[in-house]
């Protein structure tokens, strides 16, 4: 098919089916109990009874890795981007106590380069292994005339399931409660247009190549181009500590993506209570500083926009709140108690967060 009218028209077909061959040695590392087929099949074929669930409920997520994908390429740095891809979808599974079982990626571009791919693709097998999920499938997609030369894309759809008695909604979330935070890696996935636009404008003329002001031992890249942290493994720990009912403990939790804090704690909270969250109980990252005053951004825009070093939230009761923190920190996560439940008064806004302006203005 070397000379097929296809190849002529800048579709390698060739080229995309050495590549699945490139790519099963990433997705063979990524098997688990329940996976049924290898990568290349018309479809993906997952066994769920395998598991050892017992009345389970499916999750599903969907999701990209936004402009930060327009870093990668600019810098060629592919081998980590595929790891934002995992974690964007797996991390908003977990929240709902949905252990992921299996995930699929799109990878689309306008020339194929298998190099590559395989190295994006790599980093997705890598994401999936942190998450404990299956890479069973995707597509790769070359579409000429539609993508700039060396441009690509990459997106991921993720199943989970949780038993039906364990899922995680919120809705017995009280006055009283306590709520923890998990530091964040950097500035994950989210707010990357913003962050290019403060790169291309920053009057101290920093580029990526540049070091850090806040940190000479890292380029800026370095610090931009950093994975978003995979909570997984130590959220299904975390749910392990139980209440009196033998069930999760943990009442409601956060994946703080686009939006931030604002858009993101209020969806998981009942119409009764608001979230009152001290920003003083962590130490702002200093990439989030850099960000604020390059940029000229207030606290409410950090707040609206950015992690501002809180990659995930915790709701859980008080009495409960010390040993679910010790399960986080015994999986290797930072924590901070950041806040408490209050009852919420008709007209209230459903999250305060308090010293916002000391902690976090310039």
């Amino acid at each position: 098919m070397k000379h097929s009218a296809y190849k002529n028209a800048g579709v390698d077909v060739d080229l995309a089916a050495n590549l699945i061959k490139r790519i099963k040695p990433h997705t063979a590392s990524t098997n688990r109990p329940g996976v049924m087929s290898a990568i290349g099949g018309f479809g993906a074929i997952f066994d769920l009874k395998a598991t050892g669930y017992n009345d389970p409920l499916i999750i599903s997520s969907t999701d990209g890795v936004g402009t930060k994908i327009k870093i990668a390429i600019d810098n060629n740095i592919h081998n980590t981007i595929g790891i934002d891809a995992v974690a964007m979808c797996v991390n908003d599974l977990i929240v709902q106590g949905g252990e992921p079982l299996f995930f699929l990626d799109y990878f689309a571009t306008g020339a194929l380069n298998n190099d590559v791919a395989e190295a994006v693709i790599a980093g997705v097998a890598e994401g999936c292994r942190q998450a404990g999920c299956g890479l069973i499938g995707g597509e790769t997609a070359e579409m000429p005339g539609l993508y700039a030369k060396g441009d690509y894309d990459l997106a991921g759809f993720s199943v989970g399931a949780v038993e039906r008695t364990d899922l995680i909604t919120g809705d017995t979330i009280a006055a009283g409660d306590i709520i923890l935070g998990l530091a964040s890696s950097g500035i994950h996935s989210n707010g990357f247009s913003l962050v290019r636009k403060i790169m291309a404008d920053n009057k101290q003329g920093i580029g990526y190549s540049s070091p850090a002001p806040f940190a000479p031992a890292q380029t800026m890249l370095d610090v931009l181009i950093a994975p978003t942290k995979i909570y997984v493994k130590s959220i299904l720990a975390a749910l392990k500590v139980k209440n009196a009912k033998g069930q999760p403990a943990i009442k409601g939790m956060v994946h703080v993506t686009g939006g931030g804090f604002i858009e993101n704690v209020p969806r998981v909270l009942p119409e009764n209570v608001k979230a009152v969250i001290e920003a003083k109980s962590w130490t702002l990252p200093p990439i989030f500083g850099w960000l604020r005053d390059q940029g000229n951004l207030t606290p409410d825009d950090l707040a609206g926009t950015l992690n501002c070093g809180i990659g995930y939230i915790v709701v859980c009761p008080a009495d409960k709140a010390e040993e679910i923190k010790a399960a986080l920190q015994a999986s290797g996560e930072i924590v901070y108690a950041i806040g408490h439940v209050l009852p919420r008064q008709a007209g209230e806004d459903p999250i305060e967060i308090l010293n916002k302006d000391k902690a976090w203005g310039a």
